[in-house]
This record gives C-alpha cells, sequence and structure tokens, in this order.
C-alpha cells in the first residue's frame, strides 16, 4: 500500500477498523508460498525530475530501435502510416470510452461502424463486431458461438493455432465441462482435415496463415466441419486478406484474428484488437459490442450500440458473453488503416510480405546446416531448422542486431532446434542479406 497516498495514520485508522495489527494481516488468507513478504523494499519515492532521469537511464539500456526486427509468433512489425498515429490519436477518440449516449458519441460510433464494415469486407461475412480484447479471445468467443449454436460441448483444434490461442481456449472451458481436442500436424506444417475425426464435435478451428507461417487448406477444414454438424472457425491474420481468399469466400462460419498489425506498433507484445466476424444467422450470438447505423428522429443518418439485449451488462445470465466491451481506439486505428491502404493497398501489402518472406527462405536456407523446415508456400513468416538450440541462437543474434524468434521449442517438443522468422514491408532485402551473413557467422562460432 506504499504506492497509495495514505499516511502512516491513514493505514492504523483503517487497520484498527477491520481488526487488524498490520498490513501484512491483511494478506493472510494468500498462501504464503505466492505472497510477496511485506513490506516490499521498495526505494523511497522520488521527485518528478529524479524520475524521469532514471526512466530515460533505463531506456538507454534498451537497445531495441537499433536492432533489426525479424521477430513474429504473433505480433508483427509492420509499418504504421503517420495518418493512422495522427487520427487515431485525436482527443475526440483517444479520450472516448463508452459510447451508450449516442447523442453525444455520433463521431466514435461512426468510427466503430466503419471499422466493422471493413472486417466484415476483408472476412468476406456479414457482420461484425466492435472488436475483441485481442486474436485469442476472439477464438475463445468464437468456440462459445459454435457452442452455443450447435448444443455440443466438443472442439477440434488444429495444432497449427497458435498455441497461446489453445491456451486461452483450454482455460475459458477448463470449468464447462467442454472438451478440446488437438489435430497434429504433418511434415509439411499444416494439418490434413481430410483425415481429422470431427465426431460430435460443435467447433472446428483452424487457421492460415498458421502459427508456422504456412498455409492451409482452409476450405477441406470448413468443409470436414460441416460435413459432421460442426460451425468451422478460421483464424486469419488480416494483412493477409488482400492477397488471399476471404474465409467467408472458403465456407467459415465465423472469422477471427488479431488486429495489432494494423494500425499498432509491436509494443511489447500488446495491447492488441481482436477481430471477429460471422454470418447474419448468428447475429445475436455476437459477443460483445456492435454499432449499427439508423436514422433519428428527423430522418437524418446516426449510429448507435445495437442489439445490446445480448450483452452480461443487459441481461447477464442470458447474455453471449461476458464481455461488453472493446478496444475501441485500437479498433479506430485498425479501420483507418484498412481504409488508408484500401483494396490495393492490401493487396500490395501481401504481395510485399510474401515476396520477400520468400527471398528470406532462400537466403536462410541454404545455411550451413539450416534448412526451411516447413516448404511451401508462406505468408510473412517462416520456420527456420538451424543446428543449435533456437533461444540460445536467437539470444546470440540479438547481440548482433536481430531480434529474431521466438524459438518453437518452448510449444512443440520437435521443434527446438526450429524458431519463426517474420519478413514484413518493413523489411528489405539488404536487411534479409545482413541477418544472414550474422546468422552464418554465429553457425560458424559454434
Amino acid at each position: 500500500m506504499d504506492f497509495l497516498p495514505h499516511t502512516e495514520e491513514d493505514d492504523r485508522a483503517m487497520l484498527e477498523a477491520v481488526g487488524l495489527e498490520s498490513l501484512a494481516d491483511l494478506f493472510e488468507g494468500i498462501p504464503s508460498d505466492v505472497r510477496l513478504d511485506y513490506p516490499l523494499g521498495i526505494p523511497p519515492a522520488l521527485s518528478e525530475p529524479e524520475l524521469l532521469d532514471h526512466l530515460a537511464a533505463l531506456a538507454g539500456r534498451f537497445a531495441a530501435d537499433d536492432s533489426l526486427c525479424f521477430a513474429g509468433g504473433g505480433v508483427y512489425d509492420h509499418h504504421v502510416p503517420a495518418a493512422v498515429r495522427a487520427l487515431a490519436s485525436r482527443a475526440e477518440f483517444a479520450t472516448s470510452y463508452t459510447p451508450y449516449q449516442p447523442e453525444l458519441s455520433q463521431g466514435v460510433l461512426q468510427a466503430l461502424f466503419e471499422f466493422q464494415t471493413a472486417v466484415c469486407a476483408i472476412y468476406g461475412l456479414e457482420v461484425a463486431n466492435a472488436s475483441l480484447y485481442d486474436g485469442a479471445h476472439s477464438v475463445v468467443e468464437a468456440v462459445n458461438l459454435a457452442l452455443r449454436t450447435t448444443g455440443r460441448a466438443r472442439v477440434v483444434a488444429g495444432a497449427t493455432v497458435h498455441p497461446h490461442y489453445r491456451q486461452v481456449l483450454q482455460t475459458y472451458t477448463s470449468a464447462l465441462g467442454v472438451e478440446v481436442l488437438t489435430a497434429p500436424y504433418d511434415a509439411a506444417g499444416t494439418v490434413d482435415w481430410t483425415a481429422v475425426d470431427m465426431t460430435g464435435a460443435g467447433a472446428v478451428v483452424a487457421a492460415s496463415p498458421n502459427v508456422f507461417g504456412c498455409l492451409e487448406d482452409v476450405g477441406a477444414a470448413t468443409s470436414a466441419a460441416h460435413a459432421d454438424g460442426a460451425l468451422a472457425i478460421v483464424v486469419s491474420d488480416p494483412t493477409s486478406t488482400g492477397l488471399l481468399a476471404s474465409p467467408g469466400e472458403l465456407g467459415a462460419d465465423v472469422a477471427v484474428g488479431e488486429g495489432q498489425g494494423l494500425g499498432s506498433p509491436m509494443a511489447y507484445g500488446g495491447p492488441g484488437v481482436g477481430l471477429f466476424a460471422t454470418g447474419l444467422e448468428h447475429v445475436r450470438q455476437v459477443p460483445g459490442r456492435i454499432a449499427g447505423e439508423t436514422v433519428d428522429a428527423d430522418g437524418l443518418r446516426s449510429y448507435v450500440l445495437t442489439l445490446q439485449a445480448r450483452e452480461q451488462h443487459i441481461r447477464r445470465a442470458r447474455a453471449a458473453s461476458n464481455v461488453c466491451t472493446n478496444q475501441t481506439l485500437l479498433a479506430i486505428a485498425a479501420g483507418i488503416h484498412l481504409c488508408w491502404l484500401g483494396p490495393e493497398g492490401l493487396r500490395r501489402l501481401g504481395e510485399v510480405c510474401v515476396t520477400r518472406t520468400a527471398y528470406a527462405a532462400r537466403v536462410l536456407g541454404r545455411l550451413p546446416g539450416c534448412r526451411i523446415r516447413f516448404p511451401g508456400p508462406h505468408f510473412k513468416e517462416l520456420t527456420l531448422e538451424t543446428p543449435i538450440a533456437a533461444d540460445d541462437l536467437a539470444r546470440r543474434l540479438a547481440g548482433r542486431g536481430f531480434v529474431i524468434g521466438p524459438g518453437l521449442g518452448r510449444w512443440f517438443e520437435d521443434l527446438s532446434n526450429c524458431l519463426l522468422v517474420a519478413v514484413t514491408e518493413r523489411r528489405t532485402t539488404q536487411q534479409i542479406d545482413a541477418l544472414g551473413e550474422a546468422l552464418e557467422k554465429e553457425l560458424a562460432e559454434g
């Protein structure tokens, strides 16, 4: 409690009121093996100038700004246009939060409506919400929708869906009597969906591009799901949608994804913004907020939050979800970014990512002892196998000014010598060559 503006007299008065001797007594109910000792050993408070100097010194120890970023695994170093930063940081967006009073929130509501429209367009589906917390959360809510719709309690998720997404799904469903099965990947780094047993499944979750950067046969996944009466959920990187067929075109009932690559920097892994789109038949099962377009008493176009009876702050136990908020600012940034790109710009972004990833595969795959573990078409990311442990190699490359990885051994036992290499439109062929040279030197040193 040292960080709160309480005096010692305040602390004593509060302890007397609840009948305790010390602040440590407040936390007796927390098991000792997970409880920090009190006092915490925090140094005395600094003045504002001293604190700023201290933070500047800490920041000076962080060399990421001088490094080239080839890191992936779910968060990517995309270019954020100046127009996106300028518009999204306007006070009208940056300071607003809950648009429950539409007469006061027309700008934010319209911006969210336009964001939803853009998400529907890239995912090829009819309804989108005003965003969720992140991509993992979107997967969970899509599965919830599918299980409510089908009345089943079994989920089949591809092993190539990001492990964090699958872990969050397992956590959310662990106390609900839901069985989550994992479909293994093959030598190509994809799931053979025609061979997966989906008996009794209510939801099937496939990712393309998947965690290895490989492109899955989404059509086979959705067809197999529908043949067994399940709903098909497709996890799709929005930056790939200008180049690849949309999830809706390939039969997805729900499309979800992480929108960080649109309008938001990497920011040490977050925050993110969850994208969520589905068909009109499921609109009353959509979690979170939906901004809708209507007309006011004078017949003028206006915007509102609609179908709010689905939300937990309205109907609680009968709600479609326990979520009643969204990532407003990040969603607006993503919407602005999509509008800034337009269909042609989104296609061009995808083309640049694909061609430079292919170039990186040629450069890195021919290094001594290295190979691309999963050959074939990739989008923005590839899996590089090296003769030494991936995590150790990533640390060594960081010392040479290259941020790369993560190593896949943390998630897949058979891939301990494999790491992810992400190549966005920000990486040039010269920078890829430089990474290849640095990697070759590290391998030569053993």
